[in-house]
């Protein structure tokens, strides 16, 4: 590697110099055309037109050269004697040491102004990259849509051919998560590879810190393969630590013998440290959501078991004791009309309680739901409304007992907002499998102008539907009704 480097710099000032040399002798020939309407001292200026673009494209060096040569040019061609580097006039001579140390000093000006514009330039580009990767952190994107861009915005950023995110797994093993190649190539992802051999991923994970590795060549393993097959001459990889525990890395690579700059390591640190807080959010979010889940289930869970201990127990009981009393109410004589009378009205109450107490338990949880499912459930919850509904239900098959259960309370806290505040004449409710996803939907013909800031009822559904990983829309402009549809993934309920 050094001698491809070594190569590759003496090309570089091989060309410099050739680059020098043509244009001190186009400036030559230019002073030749004039030397005959202007005095030639005045025209050794022009020598700055080739001292100015090899110091700013090949550095001070060979700008000090392109002056020195271009003094020797005008000395020897326009300096009398003529083609003799004699000077015999101590003016000339003085005149060429100014012009001589004038085009050293600006071939570095110009040197300092170029490598100024060029850092400038690193640096915009890299503040444009880390807002663009920080915007899509802000925005919650999916994280297998941010390591791609990470990866590309890395890839580019440090002038790779090819670039890398890996994920350490517990096994010891490394899984592509994504890539991004400027060249023709295939970068495997989804794939897991074993850290047998000489990698990025692997010295990254023994020193924990940025690694540059400088030629994969006679180098063993599944990854150095996969290097030496896609011609990569040098890697650089930064870590990846997500909560003080390492995560992953991330690594870039070229296919030429030009080197990464020294400062490219704090580039993609950057970069790491923004990946690494889109991890946390999304552990965060997904924690969040885990949570929630557990509360909805519990709470659902709760209700079952209050209607059935409210149908084995105060219900039974409530039957019994109504029995009871209508046989003792057979054996009370005729002639007590009054206590018979008075019996019935007991008779009566028990039966309105208990009634009272079946429609609660109804409501609490239906045990038409876990019976019949959610449209049977549905239909009796249209029987019991304080709103006529129409029902269009189009969920036919059975689902899983939590899709069912918070499809169908979705429904009745729904009704029950409705009947509270929308002032509505009618309510349609239609369920549907679209895709992956239940789509439950209830539409009322209300006041509208409902929003999830005005209270806590839309807030417990947005939460319960986003408790399974659904979506909760909301529609209400004043005047014209409210419509609530949420989306509830099939998969994972």
């Amino acid at each position: 590697m050094e001698r491809r480097r070594t190569s590759s710099a003496v090309v570089r000032r091989l060309t410099g110099l050739l680059a020098a040399g043509l244009l001190v002798a186009a400036v030559t020939g230019l002073i030749k055309l004039g030397e005959s309407h202007v005095p030639t001292l005045s025209l050794l200026v022009l020598y700055l037109l080739a001292v100015l673009p090899i110091a700013i494209f090949w550095g001070t060096p060979l700008a000090v050269v392109t002056a020195v040569l271009s003094v020797w040019a005008y000395a020897y061609f326009f300096i009398s004697p003529v083609h003799s580097l004699l000077l015999a006039d101590a003016q000339d001579a003085i005149g060429l040491g100014v012009f001589l140390v004038t085009a050293v000093v600006v071939g570095e000006l110009a040197a300092r102004l170029r490598r100024a514009a060029l850092e400038a330039q690193r640096l915009s580009n890299e503040q444009s990259a880390l807002r663009r990767v920080a915007t899509q952190v802000a925005q919650g994107v999916a994280p297998s849509a941010l390591f791609t861009a990470v990866t590309e915005e890395v890839g580019r950023l440090c002038d790779a051919d090819l670039a890398r995110m890996e994920r350490y797994e517990p096994d010891g093993t490394v899984t592509g998560v994504a890539a991004w190649s400027r060249v023709p190539a295939h970068l495997a992802v989804g794939e897991r590879f074993d850290l047998d051999g000489l990698s990025i991923a692997r010295e990254v994970r023994r020193s924990a810190g940025p690694i540059r590795l400088d030629s994969f060549a006679g180098a063993s393993g599944a990854i150095a393969q996969e290097a030496q097959a896609l011609g990569i001459r040098s890697s650089i990889g930064c870590p990846i630590t997500v909560g003080g525990r390492l995560w992953g890395v991330v690594a870039a690579s070229k296919t030429s013998d030009r080197p990464f700059p020294a400062a490219t390591e704090a580039q993609i640190a950057g970069f790491t440290e923004l990946v690494a807080t889109a991890i946390e959010n999304a552990e965060a979010r997904a924690e969040l959501m885990a949570s929630r889940a557990r509360v909805v289930v519990t709470a659902d869970r709760t209700r079952r078991q209050i209607e059935r201990n409210l149908h084995d127990g105060a219900q039974q009981r409530l039957v019994s004791l109504a029995l009871r009393l209508q046989t003792a109410q057979t054996k009370v004589p005729p002639e007590l009309s009054e206590l018979n009378a008075e019996l019935d009205q007991v008779h009566g109450g028990l039966t309105d309680a208990l009634d009272e107490l079946r429609e609660t338990a109804r409501g609490i949880h239906p045990a038409i739901l876990a019976e019949g499912g959610l449209s049977p459930a549905l239909k009796s919850l249209g029987r019991r409304s304080a709103i006529p509904i129409r029902l269009t239900l189009r969920a036919e098959p059975r689902l899983s007992e939590r899709l069912e259960a918070s499809a169908y309370y979705f429904v009745s806290e729904a009704l029950t907002n409705a009947a509270k505040h929308s002032h509505a004449s009618l309510v349609a409710v239609t369920t549907d499998i679209t895709g992956d996803a239940l789509r439950v939907e209830v539409r009322d013909n209300g006041q509208g102008g409902a929003a999830f800031s005005r209270g806590t009822g839309l807030l417990g559904l947005r939460d319960r539907v986003e408790a399974l990983g659904g979506r909760l829309n909301l529609d209400s402009p004043r005047g014209e009704g409210t419509t609530l549809t949420a989306e509830f993934p099939l998969t994972g309920s």
